[in-house]
């Protein structure tokens, strides 16, 4: 059913995407014992998300009026920018900015309750923030974060190409009729029909001899063909398992690579966590240092005094 595969395809970008990965594999093991290849094919086709597209994933899904106030506020200022209303700019700026600051507030919260391990330190929300902002800077993007189904975190780079379509130069060959010999055949029979009616029996043994070599030409034609569709279909599946094989091996390194992006990020943070941890141990080494001299100086002053009474 199509409304349950969608449900489903939501609740996977909706999770968090460590998890994405097995429940994908789940889901696709799932249609295939239903017999369901269609689904599964496209479950399969499915992406992972990286951390900051699932946050910004869960906001356009659960969250749909705060994604639809950016669309509107998009709108205003691409008009406003073709009417150089700079007071109504100005405006819309500042209020650019409010919005994208109180949605990325709403993003880190409904990460957090989603995934209550991952705390605000660990979410990339500047990487929501520049998604965000290049949303409302061009509508093919605000209408990818409006699917709830984004990959990678997005940044406005101004406007790109559209890709041209792949053209071929037709040649007179290309159209021209192929040369089968049956045109000649039937000239030669139009021929002899056109001919006067003494017609003797050399004549009537080549005509059925150019009978039968075309019924054999027909033959042998219709084995060729039946050979060449079996061929065919024999290609079309191998094509179809080489394009499931190429899509599993690209799925796998684009998860690998998502994953690599997600261990430097931990990687980074955890370098800032020990240079933290080691100015915090130089500290208390100072002030356990302090602490020992001070410890030393009474202990003196007490020997000090006890020297000092009478005997």
């Amino acid at each position: 059913m199509p409304g349950a595969t969608d449900d489903l395809i939501r609740r996977l970008y909706e999770s968090p995407p460590d998890g994405f990965v097995a429940a994908r594999a789940a889901a696709v093991a799932d249609a295939r014992r239903a017999g369901d290849r269609d689904t599964a094919k496209r479950l399969a086709a499915l992406r992972k998300p990286t951390v900051a597209a699932w946050v910004v994933n869960l906001l356009a899904l659960r969250r749909p009026d705060l994604i639809g106030q950016l669309v509107e506020l998009s709108t205003a200022l691409r008009t406003a920018q073709r009417g150089l209303a700079g007071d109504e700019l100005r405006e819309l700026t500042a209020q650019r900015r409010q919005v994208v600051s109180a949605m990325v507030a709403a993003a880190r919260k409904l990460a957090i309750e989603e995934d209550p391990g991952m705390s605000g330190a660990k979410l990339p929300l500047g990487e929501v923030e520049a998604t965000l902002t290049a949303a409302l800077a061009d509508p093919t993007v605000a209408e990818q974060v409006r699917t709830g189904r984004l990959i990678r975190a997005v940044a406005y780079a101004g406007f790109g190409e559209v890709p041209r379509p792949r053209l071929r130069l037709v040649t007179d060959e290309d159209t021209a009729a192929p040369d089968t010999g049956e045109d000649t055949e039937e000239a030669e029979e139009a021929e002899e029909t056109a001919a006067p009616g003494r017609i003797d029996a050399r004549q009537q043994a080549a005509a059925e001899r150019r009978r039968r070599e075309l019924a054999e030409r027909r033959r042998t034609l219709k084995r060729e063909l039946s050979a060449a569709q079996a061929a065919e279909a024999r290609a079309d599946a191998q094509l179809e398992r080489a394009e499931a094989a190429e899509r599993d091996a690209t799925h796998l390194v684009e998860d690998l690579d998502a994953e690599l992006a997600e261990l430097e990020r931990r990687r980074t943070e955890a370098v800032a966590d020990v240079s933290r941890r080691k100015l915090a141990r130089r500290a208390a080494e100072r002030d356990a240092a302090a602490a020992r001299r001070q410890v030393g100086d009474v202990q003196a002053a007490i020997e000090d005094l006890a020297g000092e009474e009478p005997g």
